[in-house]
This record gives C-alpha cells, structure tokens and sequence, in this order.
C-alpha cells in the first residue's frame, strides 16, 4: 500500500491496519507486536500478513494461547520503557484478559502516583455478521467504554484504520482499538499521508437537519445506508461517528442534537447497559430542552448471536430499522 505525492491509493482496512503496524515498526525500535497467530500465519484476519518475514520474530511474536499470559507481558513491557502492540483475536476472547486490563493496565498509573504509565496498545476484532456464533461475535467494546484509566478507539472508517495507531502509540495510558470484522474487507481511495488523526472528538459523517444517527464502527455504513434512503423521503439525517467511545465527545453529540432536536444511536451491543443507553443519557442530562421526540435506540436483540445467517441478520440492527426509529422521532 502506501499513498504518495497527490494521489490517492485504493486498498482496504485491513491493509490499512497493517500499513499502520508496520509504519510503527520501522519508526520506532521499542514498538513490536504480539498475539495469537500473528506471526507465521499472518493474523487470525490477515492483518499482520509478511510482518514477521519483514521484522523477524523479535518484533512480531507468536504467543501461546493465553490472553491472560500475553495481554500480562505486555504490561510489563510497557511499564519497562517498551511500545508494545498486543493484538487479541476477538474481542469474546479478551474477557480472559479482563484481570489484566482493569486491574493492572488501567489502575496502575494512579495507583502509583503517576510513577507508572502503561503505553500499551491492545488491538481486537470485535461484531458480528460474518457467521462466526456467539463465542466470536459479541461487541463489548461498551464494558471497556465503562473503564477509566483508559482510551477506546473504534475506527470506522479507512482514514482511521490507517492513522489511529500512531497517535495511540504515544498515549502514556492504555488504549483499546476495536476493529470491527465485517470491514476488513471494506475498499476504497485512502488520501495520502496527512496529520495523525483526532483521538479526541467525533466525526460528522453527514450533515443533516431533521434527526442525528449517532453510531460508531460497523454500524456506521448502516448509518449512512439509511441517512441516503430518508434523504428520498425528505428526511434529512446527520450521521455522527463517535470514533472514541472512552472518552466520548460530549461536545459534538449536543451540538448535533442542538440543530436536529431529534436523535437515533445506533448500537450493535445489546441494549440493556449499553453505550447506547450512556450516549442517551449523556443528551437527556445535557440536551433535554433540545429535543422535540424521545431518544430512539438501535441495538441488537438481546440473545447470543446465532449462528444461522438469517437469524444472525434478524438479531443485529439493520438499516431498515435505522430509518423506521428515525421516522418515528420525526413524524
């Protein structure tokens, strides 16, 4: 991959990603990356692809198959002065190293007196639609949103898989990417090198007038899917890409609300004890006297997601039902 001078370059995110990763590699000796399969197979999603033949193993390391164990190490080689990169294959699967992040990533800088920082990095896959069942499907990035002492990062678009990773790296304190599975193999034109990317605001996808979406990662495709269709019924929509969940950006979120008076999240989390519930109290408490219809949430259904692709489908919000609860706060 790579962009150079003027012109845009074609590729996908998860080319992206790995021309971000090995971006960090080649400018930064203390930065390696470690994970299951990442290696000598390429990634469990390819990510990784020709890293190892490019660095060697002392900067792409195979690790045993213990989230605990890994996510472990590299703490500590974070608080040794190392920039590790620690990639977990799902996010289902970081729930092993949930001891590890909370306990030991996101609380030792404080309880130290801020003798301890932790710049790690941990990447994951996390949603569903893809048929992988409900051991690899779940999206929990929202129990992580819940943690302080770290950042959460749920990049959406090319741009962001490309150039979030940099800027992470330099946060002294945890930082959490969720990559969501069903963009990998999403294309299209990357600009060329600019200025690291924004960690700390929202992004406005799609001006609009009459109602905000207001969703993050695999959902925003959906988002604007269904910000075009109301456009044909004379709805306009502003689509808001949340970009860091943790912390939000109370800031464009009311503003949005401001203009529209109506508002949509859109979450493929469950509903009960969602980010989604957070971004709605966030406008109740602070866009109360802004809204002329009830917040509208989208989430999945409450259920493990199924294998079966047209339960799996029926159980994650779908553009259609984006429109109708858009419709329902405008009409």
């Amino acid at each position: 991959m790579g962009a150079g001078g003027t012109q845009e370059a074609r590729t996908t995110y998860r080319e992206a990603v790995r021309e971000a990763l090995r971006e960090a590699l080649r400018s930064d000796d203390r930065v390696f990356l470690m994970g299951e399969d990442v290696g000598r197979y390429g990634g469990c999603f390819g990510v990784s692809l020709g890293l190892l033949e490019e660095f060697g193993p002392e900067r792409v390391r195979d690790t045993p198959l213990s989230e605990s164990a890994f996510v472990g190490a590299g703490i500590g080689a974070a608080l040794a002065g190392m920039r590790p990169i620690v990639e977990i294959m799902t996010v289902n699967f970081s729930l092993l190293a949930l001891d590890q992040i909370l306990n030991n990533a996101a609380t030792l800088l404080h309880m130290s007196g801020g003798q301890l920082p932790v710049p790690l990095v941990i990447r994951m896959t996390t949603g569903a639609g893809r048929q992988l069942a409900a051991q690899h499907s779940h999206s929990l990035e929202g129990w992580y949103a819940h943690i302080p002492g770290i950042r959460v990062l749920a990049p959406a678009t090319l741009v962001d898989a490309r150039h979030m990773l940099a800027p992470a790296l330099t946060d002294p304190d945890p930082v959490l990417i969720f990559e969501h599975g069903s963009l990998y193999n999403v294309s299209g034109e990357l600009p060329p090198p600019a200025e690291s990317v924004d960690l700390d605001h929202a992004a406005i996808r799609r001006p609009g007038t009459d109602v905000s979406l207001i969703t993050y990662g695999g959902s925003l495709a959906k988002a604007l899917a269904a910000a075009d269709e109301l456009a044909t019924g004379g709805v306009s929509a502003e689509v808001i890409d949340l970009r860091t969940l943790r912390p939000l950006d109370h800031a464009v979120i009311t503003s949005s609300v401001a203009r529209t008076h109506r508002a949509v999240v859109v979450d493929e989390a469950w509903r009960t004890g969602s980010l989604a519930g957070e971004v709605s109290a966030l406008i109740a408490e602070e866009s109360f006297y802004d809204l002329d219809a009830p917040v509208e949430r989208v989430c999945s259904a409450e259920v493990p997601i199924p294998y079966a692709r047209r339960l799996e489908e029926a159980a994650l919000p779908q553009t259609a039902d984006i429109v109708t609860a858009a419709h329902r706060a405008v009409d």
